[in-house]
């Protein structure tokens, strides 16, 4: 989960930063940056549900493997987006990679605790994931004021 936390924590620090100037998004256009975050939470919002009845039937792990599938071209989108609604677009796919990927692993751990350990398994899965979405956040922050690129 960390190294989930850190691919998003990237994301939201260094992607918006770079909207205006890379991908043409107007200073201050309010509804398309946040259609960048509103795209990623509406749609894990979804999967969440869906990976949960989806993966009764068919398996926690074909549901995980599923998740990791849909964040394979994410990296390839970012780097290569001509325009704002292909970043759109990848964090539609990271949404999906979450609610599937992110609840299974929530999920299987559950699974595999006593009942009273359920809590602190939850708690490290997210301690572990919103950490290193603090970290990649700071690192990122210090990189992009070192390397100036606006």
């Amino acid at each position: 989960m960390f190294f989930i936390g850190l691919t998003i924590g990237v994301q939201r620090n260094v992607v918006p930063a770079l909207a205006e100037t890379e991908f043409g998004v107007k200073a201050g256009s309010f509804a398309l940056l946040m259609a960048f975050i509103v795209s990623f939470g509406f749609v894990k919002g979804a999967m969440n549900l869906v990976s949960g009845r989806v993966s009764e039937r068919v398996g926690r792990r074909r549901v995980l493997i599923w998740g990791w599938v849909a964040a394979i071209p994410i990296p390839f989108i970012l780097l290569w987006a001509p325009t704002w609604n292909w970043v759109v677009a990848a964090n539609i796919l990271l949404g999906v990679n979450q609610g599937f990927a992110w609840s299974m692993t929530v999920t299987s751990k559950l699974d595999i605790v006593r009942a009273n350990q359920r809590g602190l398994a939850t708690g490290m899965n997210e301690f572990a994931g919103y950490g290193g979405v603090a970290l990649a956040g700071v690192a990122t922050g210090y990189l992009a004021g070192g390397f100036d690129p606006a």
